[in-house]
């Protein structure tokens, strides 16, 4: 049966978004890799695969710049089998083997750590990402691996920062990239300035077979999820939002901050006689502060 012109045009259309975002994408991780030098020449990258949108394009994604680099670079992806009742790890067995991917399933039993340490009604994402990662690590150096990449885009990189503001009493976020407690690995973040929505929409184009997570994925009253509606709203009301709290977290200003250790670390002066003065927080902008409000108090 021949395809009417209407649909043709309708394939046409997906096709050519699909490809428009595929490149916006490739080019805020281009970007975010280039930024933090998080490959180099002869690495052997595991990329952490568990079957949800992000980890699908990222792997997608690295695969596409393994083409085009001027470095050479290996993939092979990783997925941990937690042993949540009805995990279909063959559907995404089956795509990696026909994708041509590298891949490696490790099955671990978390699940059922988690139920029985965690009390009901208490969330799960602490123990189970903790569980996760130590197996990750010890995966990674068992395949020679010299990086890991994690999918996590920019909103999760705000949630986090929100989290540990309003929660934690913190000011960080989720750094790009940075190394293993015990020294044996450098994780990375390739994704962590592309946005969710985008990948999202780059997933159901590409059709990835994607897996449910029925552990933290059924629970509703996550602190995380409520920080990531708060996002939304406000990005709702302000477009534009996340884009600008993003570039906050690239334009930092320790001068203006609290943390004395980090001022300390800056060889930023404390002393009342030198400390900076911010013109725009002085009444007139006078580039003056009462001698009265940085005085000591006298011992």
């Amino acid at each position: 049966m021949t395809a009417s012109p209407a649909r043709d045009t309708a394939n046409e259309t997906r096709e050519q978004e699909r490809e428009r975002l595929e490149r916006r994408l490739a080019r805020e991780l281009g970007r975010a890799a280039g930024d933090f030098e998080m490959l180099g020449e002869g690495d052997r990258v595991m990329v952490a695969i568990s079957g949800g949108k992000d980890s699908y394009t990222l792997l997608h994604l690295l695969r596409r710049l393994q083409r085009l680099a001027p470095i050479s670079f290996s993939i092979v992806a990783v997925n941990i089998d937690q042993g949540h009742p009805g995990y279909p790890v063959e559907t995404l067995r089956g795509w990696l083997e026909r994708e041509g991917y590298e891949h490696r399933i490790v099955t671990e039993d978390t699940y059922s750590i988690v139920k029985e340490k965690v009390p009901e009604g208490k969330t799960y994402c602490s123990l189970c990402s903790r569980l996760r990662r130590g197996i990750l690590y010890n995966v990674a150096q068992e395949l020679g691996c010299t990086k890991i990449a994690l999918g996590h885009h920019r909103d999760d990189v705000l949630a986090t920062l929100m989290l540990n503001l309003f929660f934690a009493g913190q000011l960080k976020a989720m750094p790009p990239k940075l190394q293993s407690d015990d020294r044996r690995n450098v994780v990375i973040r390739p994704l962590a300035y592309a946005s969710e929505a985008m990948i999202a929409r780059f997933a159901e184009l590409e059709g990835f077979p994607i897996l449910p997570c029925d552990l933290c994925g059924s629970q509703e009253n996550l602190q995380r999820k409520q920080m990531q509606a708060l996002l939304e709203t406000l990005e709702a009301k302000n477009p534009g939002t996340k884009a600008s709290m993003l570039a906050a977290l690239r334009n930092v200003r320790p001068t203006h901050l609290l943390d004395r250790g980090l001022w300390q670390r800056l060889g930023l002066p404390l002393a009342p006689s030198e400390a900076p003065v911010d013109d725009d927080a002085v009444p007139g902008g006078e580039g003056v502060i009462a001698a009265d409000r940085l005085a000591r108090p006298a011992r």
